[in-house]
């Protein structure tokens, strides 16, 4: 079939013509076709065969073969007529084939309500030049179902209530134009279906209530004009679904409340336009659904309410638009976003996942995970390498998000310490400043660890002053004050190491020849003495009106060290609040 032409002329000449096959026809067709940037048009030879003639063998329960034909007219609702049949009346055709076939465009292509038995329904490479084409209810009990290369002109393609019972079903680069492409209710069976290169052109495409059985469904590389692209209610059982490198136009994509069944479900590379996209309510037993460096349009993408919750879920490498991105009150195994770049609203509010991965992320605007009115079971939290230029609106007691960052098995603990960095920075400009006292806390600890385990590794034999230092340090300035975000915190360290030296100058003063003297007339008790003592040194008052007297002294100028380090990080810690 010649492609490329704008219009065509037909000279029915009643001369038999044979096929290259040996398949006869009792007409020879000359069709001339008019192609751009051809002085001439192209003349090719096809057969012929009168409507008339293709029923008569239908009633003689004949395969139909129309190889290589051009064909004026074909409708079975013409057949019912010229029958005195019911117009929904089941006609049984013992198989059909019409590859590079011509139908011509002024009459409908009608199938409605027939059972095509036999090994195979093959249109491949057929050329349908105009009007509506209808295959409402029809039965196919066949082994193969081809539209392998078809074009279809501009109409309403009615492939309805269609029920296959095949072993393939192509529509492999098949050409539809624009129009109505009407899939809906129809059964696949257990097929393996493809869609691999077609071209949707504009209007819409409905696959509502649809039934996929087979194993392998694809789509891969079609493309889809402006018009709205509908699964809504489709059925998908233990399948390979690909959408992979599919254009989407401007219409809205629907896939709400699909069911995906068992497999793999692949939308890497895909691309979307400024339609809505729309996953609500889908459901998905288990495996895996990947959305990898796909680009997203300017419409909102909505994955609310989804249940994959034995689904792995990537996003990998995507680039969204501006526009709204969620995933509210849905569940999954993992969800994934690594590599992307997130310029819209994120709704993270999901219900249910082990693992989000935000890994290397550049995120533009703003990502809410807080749940308001439900609570979230989410597991591990991964952020290393985000780059936050938003806000990440996230709750530290109800996210549970200490738990989220220590739950990372393969993460090392610099890479937590800089998890918990760009949160602390986070809260801080979210004005949360406990959350962000809490983050800047396991930010050191984890920043202190990771300088023991590099210093250690690096030199093995530093590990002898290394763990000492590192201990002294964690009970210093963490377990003291929390890194100066806690007030209370140093006051109740102050007032245990008051007491601890306070009993210490006691048993010192019991059992052994030191002493606290008095330089005024003044009978204090020796626990109230040693009480004293500690309190003059510890807060530097130092009346001079007791003194102390052998290994005293070298406890005292200890004391006096920690008491002046502590005031002063009792001070930091007040003010760091107060000015808050």
């Amino acid at each position: 079939m010649l492609p490329g032409y704008t219009s065509f002329t037909s000279e029915i000449k009643k001369l038999k013509f044979e096929t290259e096959e040996g398949v006869r026809f009792p007409g020879t067709a000359l069709v001339h076709f008019n192609v751009p940037g051809k002085e001439k048009s192209v003349v090719e030879l096809m057969g012929y065969m009168e409507e008339k003639e293709i029923y008569k063998a239908i009633d003689r329960g004949e395969a139909i073969n129309l190889d290589h034909c051009y064909i004026e007219k074909f409708s079975l609702r013409d057949y019912r007529l010229t029958r005195n049949m019911d117009a929904r009346e089941k006609v049984v055709i013992k198989g059909f084939t019409a590859r590079e076939a011509l139908f011509e465009g002024y009459a409908e292509l009608d199938f409605s309500n027939a059972v095509i038995e036999g090994k195979e329904f093959n249109l491949g490479g057929a050329w349908i030049s105009g009007g509506s084409v209808n295959f409402e209810a029809v039965v196919f009990d066949t082994t193969l179902i081809s539209f392998h290369d078809t074009h279809f002109s501009e109409g309403y393609f009615n492939f309805k209530n269609v029920k296959i019972k095949a072993d393939n079903v192509s529509f492999k680069n098949c050409v539809f134009g624009k129009g109505i492409k009407d899939f809906q209710y129809t059964s696949f069976g257990g097929a393996t279906l493809s869609f691999a290169n077609a071209e949707f052109d504009d209007g819409d495409v409905s696959f509502i209530n649809a039934h996929f059985g087979g194993k392998r469904v694809s789509f891969k590389i079609a493309r889809f004009g402006d018009g709205k692209v509908d699964f809504h209610f489709a059925a998908f059982k233990e399948v390979e679904l690909s959408f992979e490198r599919t254009e989407f136009g401007s219409g809205r994509v629907d896939f709400r409340t699909v069911e995906f069944g068992k497999g793999r479900v692949n939308f890497n590379r895909s691309i979307f336009g400024a339609g809505e996209v729309v996953f609500d309510g889908c459901e998905m037993d288990s495996g895996k659904f990947s959305f990898k460096r796909g680009i997203l349009g300017s419409g909102v993408f909505s994955f609310e309410e989804v249940m994959f919750e034995n689904v792995d879920v990537s996003f990998e490498r995507t680039l969204f638009s501006d526009e709204q991105l969620s995933f509210y009150k849905s569940w999954f195994s993992s969800l994934s976003f690594r590599f992307c770049h997130l310029n819209g609203f994120l709704d993270l509010r999901v219900n249910k996942s082990s693992a989000i991965d935000l890994s290397n992320t550049v995120v533009r605007d703003i990502i809410d995970m807080n749940p308001h009115e439900f609570t979230a079971q989410i597991d591990t939290l991964l952020m290393g390498g985000m780059r936050l230029l938003g806000r990440f609106y996230l709750d530290w007691n109800s996210n549970h998000v200490k738990e989220m960052i220590y739950s990372q098995a393969k993460s090392s603990h610099i890479l937590r310490a800089e998890q918990f960095r760009i949160l602390k920075e986070n809260f801080k400009n979210l004005g949360l400043y406990n959350a962000e006292d809490k983050a800047y806390v396991e930010f050191k600890r984890c920043e202190s660890k990771a300088i023991l385990h590099d210093s250690v590794k690096g030199k093995p034999h530093t590990a002898i002053y290394q763990y000492p230092l590192y201990w002294f340090k964690l009970a210093l300035f963490d377990k003291a004050g929390l890194y100066a975000t806690s007030p209370v915190r140093v006051l109740i360290t102050m007032l245990t190491f008051f007491v601890l030296f306070s009993l210490l100058y006691y048993f010192m003063l019991l059992w052994t020849p030191a002493d606290i003297i008095a330089s005024v007339d003044d009978q204090l008790s020796m626990m109230a003495r040693s009480f004293y003592h500690s309190a003059i040194t510890f807060l530097t008052i130092g009346y001079g009106d007791h003194y102390p007297y052998g290994a005293v002294r070298w406890v005292s100028a200890i004391e006096g060290f920690f008491g002046l380090f502590l005031m002063s990080y009792f001070t930091v810690a007040f003010v760091r609040k107060v000015l808050r």
